[in-house]
């Protein structure tokens, strides 16, 4: 839709603009002394507002040659015959509203519209057809570039959802193989062991389908969440795994993505706890220092572990998705202090 006729303020602002120019060319027949004010404004103003509307089709010019298929020649033969065309409308528009206006046999109507005025109220018309056609290519031009920003922008969302999907959708297989393979084992010696198991991991699967459509969720979420990943590890691990919680009450309604620190335990069990003869505990932490969540998790490792040290997968999916997320905005750090390995994510802080 022409973006002028669009809307009542469109259409207000263009119709002022043209009365303006309506008084400047009274004001140029007054100053060139071939007509008095009454008779000029009489003139002037009424024609410029009739071919006011009737420039409003230049929108359809502009539009009807693509910018791809454009060249200099093409340019000028659409653009410049169009204009050609509105500027002889407009002197025979001039012409035949100044006849009206004779035939009131007033004083203040009528002016006289000899052979050389006509010309130049053709080049005039002409000249306003062809800047109203610019007009409306520059408009078309920015619209175009706004269509391919926004174009871009949904690119882009869809980029990145469908590679937060990936990142966080990446739950290590092992974890189902190994717990299907203790809930085998347990159905012999400890029937009633492997039926928790199986409970705990149902409602973490269940948990886990209903979290990972939503993009950020309260962190009492993920703990809870994280608790029935805990569960499932203690019955295999036993006593070898304790876990202590030190969660700021502030900090329980802050949002971070789903399924953040399961992945971060999950490593913990594997490269640290599982090493180990007796075990130990993890600690999940979390602190509110305004504008900044912080939620920190450590692990004893031991100090010359039994197998290869992992590639550093999850650490470099964790720093991608919050790269997505957040930009720039997000910290990840970790460290290894007296075979203790901690891992610390700053986040913005949203509720």
């Amino acid at each position: 839709m022409n973006p002028i006729l669009s809307n009542l303020r469109n259409i207000t602002l263009t119709y002022a603009i043209w009365l303006m120019i309506g008084c400047l060319l009274a004001a140029l027949l007054v100053l060139t002394n071939l007509s008095a004010w009454a008779n000029a404004l009489l003139f002037a103003v009424p024609t410029t507002l009739l071919f006011g509307g009737l420039a409003a089709s230049a929108y359809y010019v502009a539009r009807a040659l693509p910018m791809k298929k454009r060249n200099f020649f093409i340019v000028s033969g659409v653009f410049g015959g169009a204009a050609l065309i509105y500027g002889v409308i407009w002197a025979v528009l001039c012409f035949f509203w100044n006849k009206v206006t004779l035939q009131f046999d007033e004083m203040w109507a009528g002016i006289e519209l000899n052979q050389h005025l006509a010309s130049l109220l053709f080049i005039c018309g002409t000249l306003l057809y062809l800047l109203s056609i610019l007009v409306y290519d520059v408009l078309l031009a920015l619209e175009n570039i706004r269509q391919a920003e926004r174009r871009e922008a949904a690119s882009e969302v869809l980029a990145r959802d469908a590679e937060l999907q990936v990142l966080r959708t990446q739950i290590n297989p092992h974890f189902l193989f190994n717990s299907l393979n203790s809930i085998s084992a347990l159905t012999a010696i400890d029937p009633a062991g492997a039926r928790n198991m199986t409970i705990e991991l149902a409602q973490f699967f269940r948990q886990t389908l209903a979290l990972s459509e939503k993009q950020k969720i309260p962190l009492t979420d993920e703990i809870a969440l994280c608790n029935h990943f805990l569960a499932i590890e203690k019955i295999r691990f036993g006593k070898k795994l304790q876990v202590q919680m030190q969660i700021d009450p502030d900090s329980v309604e802050c949002l971070l993505p789903p399924m953040l620190l399961q992945p971060l335990l999950e490593n913990a069990i594997k490269h640290g706890i599982r090493d180990l003869v007796d075990g130990g505990t993890i600690t999940i932490s979390s602190r509110v220092r305004a504008p900044w969540l912080f939620v920190a998790i450590d692990n004893p490792i031991d100090a010359q572990p039994t197998e290869a040290q992992g590639t550093g997968t999850g650490l470099k999916n964790l720093q991608a998705r919050l790269r997505s997320l957040y930009a720039d905005k997000a910290r990840v750090e970790w460290q290894v202090i007296d075979q203790v390995f901690r891992i610390e994510i700053a986040l913005p802080l949203e509720k």
